[in-house]
């Protein structure tokens, strides 16, 4: 049994070397297990020269490009953990995960080197198509060889307390998720050494990195990861791809529905679409006029396979919002006080593995934050923050997040790191970030904004928070919504009451002093 990422790709290889594993959008690129297996030992052994080992971690700024797969791979092969660079962050963002992460070594694209070197001067930077490795200054924390328990990924998520957190993967973590999605069945049943899986989600996150990637690697089949979602060409890639899974976000099927329609979207193998967030207005239409099902799943970077549940089975509740029922993991649904609601009322999901094994399956942690590790498990379960209703026949229905984490498009943003920015504008008195429902991206960012005297309510300023964001965090983090307001609710403590600005966020564009920015973001 494999004990490692790595020894599951050379496991998938030996049974079958000829098998295409990576492909591009069309079927003339591929590159199949055992040219990959060439590669990724070459590459191993030159990192192992350069003295990275067992212990080691190395930063990856790649996108969504096979150079990322491949190094991934080698470095799992000597034990070393990744950790995956949203290749969307600015250089504050580079500057906390480099510091943080424990890295000794970035490995980035050409166009990206200048940026991380300048945002840090601690960490060793090459370009990933140089000749020369900077020799490791360290030598690897582990003697021993890599194992199940082994870090194998560092993965930035966005919390609630403001920068991102690490999440602390093992090899277990990604070998589980794979072997997850084999044992589903059902609409989303896998035939080995048959599948082909196209996906334009970011390797930065635990859908693109641990779900599709693994699951090929386990059932030896083909990977086909674009570089993002191109709308415009989207039917041509999956008809011309031979794709017969794709993994989406719900910021997708919308999208496609608006298009025209076009003989590609017809003439594909796609058998199923596994994803989250499809608004339920779109579902059944999508299905309809595309001729697959879109599997509504639920997990997160945290929970991994430990508490993964997906809509796989009918019924599967179109236009509810299902995302199916738990079959592999324990869940209950509580109100404020812990205590369990009753079927068909709202509450926060709690999930385990099993009341023996919690953890299994799960993250290991957050790095360096012990605390949040420990209150994120209570009483034996992990707290999860999202809200949910349990229906008649133990379906699960997703209602809210209780948490102050903002989704859109697919990213997790925390209001506080947000509103931490906007506060170093010396003219921003108060501020509270929340998120408002958005017809294509499920939630946008709205800044609520009490400026200090002198500073006018306009559109001049409301520019200013947007360029002051956009400067200093990813596009999709800044606020597409700025209103400006003479005070903000607050509690006889003076916190602020989110709960009761949620309630202008219904409806931004009816606010006075209020401002669209949404067409300064990328979609």
């Amino acid at each position: 049994m494999a004990e490692t990422v790595f020894s599951a790709f050379k496991e998938a290889a030996a049974r079958d070397v000829a098998a295409d594993f990576l492909a591009g959008p069309s079927e003339g690129a591929s590159l199949c297990y055992g040219a990959a297996l060439v590669e990724i030992e070459k590459l191993a052994r030159r990192y192992g020269d350069a003295g990275y080992g067992h212990g080691h971690r190395v930063a990856l700024l790649l996108e969504n490009r096979s150079a990322f797969l491949l190094l991934w791979l080698a470095l799992n092969s000597l034990g070393i953990a990744v950790v995956p660079i949203n290749s969307y962050y600015r250089r504050r963002e580079l500057t906390h995960l480099l510091s943080h992460s424990g890295v000794t070594l970035a490995v980035v694209l050409g166009e990206s080197l200048e940026v991380v070197q300048a945002a840090n001067n601690f960490v060793a930077v090459m370009d990933v198509d140089g000749d020369e490795i900077p020799p490791s200054k360290t030598t690897p924390p582990f003697s021993s060889d890599a194992n199940r328990e082994s870090l194998c990924g560092l993965l930035y998520t966005s919390g609630t307390t403001g920068e991102p957190k690490g999440c602390l993967l093992s090899n277990d973590y990604y070998l589980r998720m794979g072997h997850w999605y084999l044992s589903q069945g059902g609409l989303c049943t896998l035939n080995p050494g048959k599948e082909r899986l196209l996906t334009p989600l970011p390797l930065y996150h635990m859908n693109a990195m641990a779900c599709s990637f693994m699951a090929m690697v386990m059932s030896g089949g083909c990977l086909i990861q674009l570089d993002r979602f191109h709308p415009a060409t989207w039917w041509d890639d999956v008809a011309g791809s031979g794709a017969t899974i794709i993994h989406y976000l719900g910021i997708m099927p919308a999208i496609l529905l608006q298009l025209e329609v076009c003989g590609a979207e017809q003439g594909h193998r796609v058998r199923f679409g596994f994803g989250a967030n499809v608004d339920p207005v779109h579902h059944a239409a999508f299905e309809a006029r595309f001729g697959f099902p879109l599997i509504e799943a639920w997990a997160m970077t945290e929970t991994g396979a430990g508490a993964c549940i997906a809509a796989n089975q009918e019924p599967r509740h179109l236009g509810t919002r299902c995302f199916g029922r738990p079959k592999s993991c324990e869940v209950k649904i509580v109100d404020e006080n812990g205590d369990e609601v009753a079927t068909g009322e709202d509450g926060e999901i709690l999930v385990r593995h099993n009341a023996a094994a919690p953890r299994t399956g799960f993250f290991s942690g957050y790095y360096g934050d012990e605390l949040a590790s420990e209150q994120s498990w209570q009483g034996g379960w992990f707290h999860t923050g999202d809200v949910a209703r349990e229906g008649p026949d133990g379906s699960l229905h997703f209602v809210d997040r209780r948490k102050n984490v903002i989704r859109r498009s697919g990213e997790n943003i925390a209001g506080l790191e947000v509103e931490s920015v906007i506060m170093e504008l010396d003219w921003v008195a108060q501020v509270a970030v929340i998120a408002a429902p958005d017809e294509l991206r499920g939630e946008e960012v709205m800044a609520c904004i009490v400026p200090r005297s002198g500073a006018q309510r306009d559109e001049a300023f409301a520019l200013q928070v947007s360029d002051w964001c956009l400067e200093n965090l990813s596009y999709y983090k800044a606020p597409g919504w700025v209103a400006f307001r003479e005070t903000l609710p607050v509690t006889v403590t003076q916190k602020i009451q989110k709960a009761e600005l949620q309630m202008l966020g219904r409806d931004p564009a009816a606010l006075a002093n209020c401002f669209d920015l949404r067409d300064r973001k990328r979609t």
